[in-house]
């Protein structure tokens, strides 16, 4: 029997992934996160940059990526290049800085948009989770594992908890929008 707890956890896990993608999306200061989605060629196999080299922020405007093996540095200055993220990445031949500019009103409204994309995605996740969920409960349903009251308290707890969801991944957005256009 499928418990409400399964479909929480994948309504948690969403959220999760929502956060994960707004870290990556840059604010105009320097986060070693927007690099998370950036993958580097390393011996053939697509390796995340964090696991080929270390990552800090000298100032606020800007990070150092210093490679452990020096022959990565151009397919790392490559993979920044290719990414959407808008910087050229600064090679000196030990390490590559990345210096963040101050965005643009243009740049944070088409970064705004792509929060609120990301935001009605993982919304459309939630209700998906929903309707599995209420998918689920009622086959249990015609196969006399639930009654008729305990589908209709089912259905409701799962309604709760999607709005409970969406009330969240809305907070998360908000956030996301004043951090973008805080000066």
């Amino acid at each position: 029997m499928a418990e409400l707890i399964d479909f929480e956890e994948r309504m948690i896990k969403t959220t999760e992934v929502l956060s994960s993608q707004y870290a990556s999306v840059r604010a105009g200061r320097a986060n070693p996160a927007v690099l998370d989605q950036i993958e580097v060629e390393y011996y053939g196999t697509p390796t995340p940059i964090r696991q080929i080299a270390t990552i800090s922020i000298p100032d606020p405007r800007s990070l150092l990526i210093q490679p452990w093996d020096s022959s990565t540095l151009k397919g790392i200055e490559k993979a920044i290049q290719k990414s959407e993220l808008g910087i050229n990445p600064q090679n000196d031949g030990r390490a590559i800085r990345l210096v963040f500019p101050q965005l643009t009103e243009e740049r944070r409204k088409d970064l705004a948009k792509q929060v609120r994309k990301y935001g009605e995605e993982a919304k459309v996740a939630l209700r998906n989770i929903r309707r599995d969920a209420m998918d689920t409960f009622k086959k249990e349903q015609k196969a006399g594992d639930l009654t008729e009251d305990d589908l209709k308290n089912l259905e409701k707890d799962v309604q709760k908890l999607t709005d409970d969801y969406i009330k969240e991944i809305d907070k998360l957005t908000a956030a996301k929008e004043k951090e973008l256009f805080e000066i």
